[in-house]
């Protein structure tokens, strides 16, 4: 019988009984924070971060697994919003809530959520494009790349080496899909009927070339041909690109799903103020490199950076999931912020949390003229008070946004 673990984010170290080379196992993964209990041999004491879903970690031959489910402060609906905007912030997740079903669970919401945007993709029928095709054949079709020719072939006249655009199914926004139900197949904990519905997608989808695990995923862009994919596609993608530590040392294998929550906050917070720069001359850099000396050495990156036609700086902020102190705010926040504002010329440099316990707080640094703000963002709000929220931020950061 299974072992389960249940673990809440950021909540205060628990114990159990648990085999050496598991413990050791979730230590080395970074799933959980684990130690083993000085005072209690066989005992580990594990904490969860900010890394939220589930694991099932065993030894082929040795038992049950052990199943370690890490459950997010936030509701289910709401992290799924978060996800769902920062993925695409023009499509219909502050409308309709992403499907979860009955599911209470992370992962068994996010395998049913995919299969219903699959099932909806596919109604109408698989999506079909050109892609381009390079073989060797016995009869040419489209053109022959004569260079592949000559140098394959040393003058033999077949077969030949051609390349053709050939209208298929088998197009990257399928294998995108094919390879999100393929995944979620391989988890644990997938409830019966979600693995039997995806069982039948994967059936539809079964001309479709499978990913190859360790590639690069393929791209697509999007167009009108391809929109009732989207909601279904940027699914995909977040289940492809998730967190799962599969295979450790000596023989244990660690298989499962999970969502960086500081990634996810991160993300939905800087596409949100990007968003509210729409209408306005004003632009909004994600991620922007930048260096704090003069020499170029001391390389920076703040999380969101506004810009005036030309380039000048106009705002600078980084979104903090968690605060690490429960007195209130980490300092250490506040020096980087700091050396955002003095590399950007800025006087105000703005710092957004998830609402725990601390209010905001604006601090004025001496003999600097530099004000740093800390806000915090209420993720229980519904999703309309969210992005409101996030537009009252936006113009307070700058001054040319209108009211």
């Amino acid at each position: 019988m299974t072992q389960v673990i249940e673990l809440v984010e950021h909540a205060r170290a628990s114990g159990h009984m648990l085999p050496d080379a598991v413990g050791r196992a979730l230590a080395a993964s970074k799933v959980v924070d684990a130690s083993p209990d000085p005072y209690a041999p066989g005992r580990w004491l594990l904490r969860a971060g900010s890394k939220v879903g589930s694991v099932a970690i065993g030894m082929p031959g040795s038992g049950a697994p052990v199943s370690v489910r890490i459950t997010p402060k936030v509701p289910i609906e709401r992290l799924f919003f978060l996800l769902g905007y920062s993925l695409d912030p023009q499509g219909n997740w502050r409308d309709g809530q992403v499907d979860v079903g009955e599911q209470h669970d992370l992962l068994p919401a996010l395998a049913h959520a995919v299969e219903r945007q699959i099932d909806r993709s596919l109604r109408q029928g698989l999506l079909q494009g050109y892609r381009t095709t390079e073989e060797s054949a016995l009869v040419v079709r489209g053109r022959i790349r004569e260079a592949d020719q000559i140098r394959r072939r040393l003058g033999a006249a077949l077969p030949v080496e051609v390349a053709y655009d050939e209208f298929t199914t088998d197009i990257a926004e399928n294998q995108l899909l094919r390879g999100a139900v393929e995944r979620l197949l391989r988890l644990p904990e997938v409830p019966r009927q979600v693995r039997h519905r995806l069982l039948h997608q994967r059936a539809r989808l079964a001309d479709v070339t499978p990913l190859v695990a360790g590639q690069p995923l393929p791209a697509w862009q999007p167009s009108r041909l391809n929109a009732r994919y989207r909601p279904a596609l940027h699914l995909s993608r977040a289940v492809l690109e998730g967190t799962s530590p599969e295979h450790m040392p000596g023989g244990l294998r660690i298989n499962g799903f999970l969502f960086d929550m500081n990634r996810l906050f991160e993300d939905f917070v800087t596409v949100a103020l990007r968003e509210s720069l729409r209408g306005t001359d004003l632009t909004g850099a994600l991620q922007d490199p930048h260096h704090l000396d003069e020499a170029d050495a001391i390389r920076m990156r703040p999380d969101f950076v506004v810009y005036r036609p030309g380039g000048t700086p106009v705002a600078v902020a980084d979104a903090k999931y968690k605060a690490e102190k429960r007195a209130g705010y980490p300092d250490s926040d506040l020096y980087q912020m700091l050396a955002y504002c003095t590399a950007l010329g800025l006087p105000e440099g703005h710092l957004v949390y998830a609402k725990g316990n601390a209010p905001h707080a604006a601090h004025q640094v001496r003999h600097a003229g530099i004000t740093l703000h800390q806000h915090a963002l209420d993720l229980n709000q519904d999703p309309a008070g969210l992005l409101a929220d996030l537009a009252v931020l936006s113009r307070q950061m700058c001054a040319d946004l209108p009211v």
